[in-house]
């Protein structure tokens, strides 16, 4: 069974990976920044993951700016675990997720209706790789996936869901990960960070939200907030450019946060 991590236990593991996490202590109150490792020890396994050679070349090539086997701590992903990539695109972490569930897990590569007739090809491609990966397309608000799942993940993709010409009603998305989820499941989220204050004004022109805007919407579905790594945060990113501008492109300043369905 998964469980949270209390500031005062993550404060005294060691730094497996040298990761900064904040846990959150609740309500109100301030965030303690401690160093954590995954609750479960997996680091060969998700060294053996980073290394596979079913990887393409142009992915691998992305890894120093991703940090793969630090996100996959971040998680504590593990053998026999059933996770969700929501929107894989070509499955920079689809690729990685395989590897470290096994044979008895599972990872649903989840495309949406709105992008199915350009990315279910990645998805096929990563079901045909991959025995334990299934391609689904379907509404977002629905996650049809026939099982309980422990981890729904999505990396970069939150943003474009709110914004309106998308056609994602964000709250039912976000109950409806909610209800997919084993009681204590993670929903794990990757994505570029706008301006302090910024909220949901920028996503539609410089495809960036605020953290604390995506907190309130995921926590109003019921999640807990649980932690944040910073290890692909970039303070010298000032918020101000278009993620696809050249002179922040694969840089930018993003945050990955970690909620808990309680349970």
């Amino acid at each position: 069974m998964r469980t949270a991590v209390s500031a005062a236990v993550a404060g005294a593991i060691s730094l497996a990976l040298g990761g900064c996490v904040i846990i959150a202590n609740g309500p109100g109150s301030h965030d303690v920044i401690v160093n954590a490792a995954p609750e479960t020890d997996h680091a060969a396994l998700y060294a053996e993951a980073v290394a596979d050679p079913r990887r393409p070349a142009d992915e691998v090539a992305r890894d120093p700016l991703r940090y793969p086997a630090e996100m996959l701590a971040f998680i504590g992903l593990q053998p026999g675990d059933v996770i969700a990539d929501i929107r894989p695109e070509e499955g920079y972490f689809t690729r990685l997720f395989a590897p470290v569930v096994g044979p008895t897990g599972r990872v649903f590569a989840f495309v949406p209706n709105q992008t199915a007739a350009r990315e279910n090809v990645h998805g096929d491609t990563l079901a045909s790789t991959y025995p334990n990966v299934s391609r689904i397309t379907a509404a977002l608000e629905d996650m049809p996936f026939g099982r309980p799942v422990d981890v729904v993940f999505t990396a970069q993709e939150y943003h474009d869901f709110v914004i309106p010409r998308f056609g994602v009603d964000v709250a039912r998305m976000n109950a409806a990960v909610f209800a997919a989820l084993k009681p204590g499941g993670l929903y794990v989220i990757l994505d570029h960070q706008a301006a302090p204050g910024a909220g949901l004004e920028v996503v539609a022109t410089l495809h960036r939200i605020e953290g604390a805007a995506l907190r309130r919407q995921v926590e109003a579905a019921g999640f807990v907030f649980e932690a944040e790594t910073k290890v692909v945060a970039n303070p010298d990113d000032d918020h101000s450019l278009n993620v696809f501008d050249p002179a922040i492109r694969g840089r930018t300043d993003q945050f990955v946060y970690r909620f808990r369905k309680p349970g």
